[in-house]
């Protein structure tokens, strides 16, 4: 599983990077964490609010830092 955080550096993306990889190791996943801060890498994602998250190269949220419980039904889906 390929997991990238976007986010240009603020407080929220951090928050969404950190949550991201607790749940990864509390879950025990093979997941291969990328935190991307390079604005015109992320606008190729079409994401123009930050923090998103995106698995294997889909956007799955965007714009809000999820609880651990949300990030863990992400991650299951």
């Amino acid at each position: 599983m390929e997991i990238k955080i976007l986010g240009t550096g603020c407080a929220k993306c951090k928050n969404l990077e950190q949550v991201t990889r607790d749940v990864v190791k509390e879950m025990n996943l093979d997941a291969t964490i990328t935190k991307v801060e390079d604005i015109m890498e992320i606008m190729t994602f079409g994401v123009m609010t930050t923090p998103a998250l995106v698995i294997d190269g889909k956007v799955v949220l965007k714009g809000r830092v999820p609880s651990a419980n949300e990030v863990k039904q992400l991650l299951t889906q």
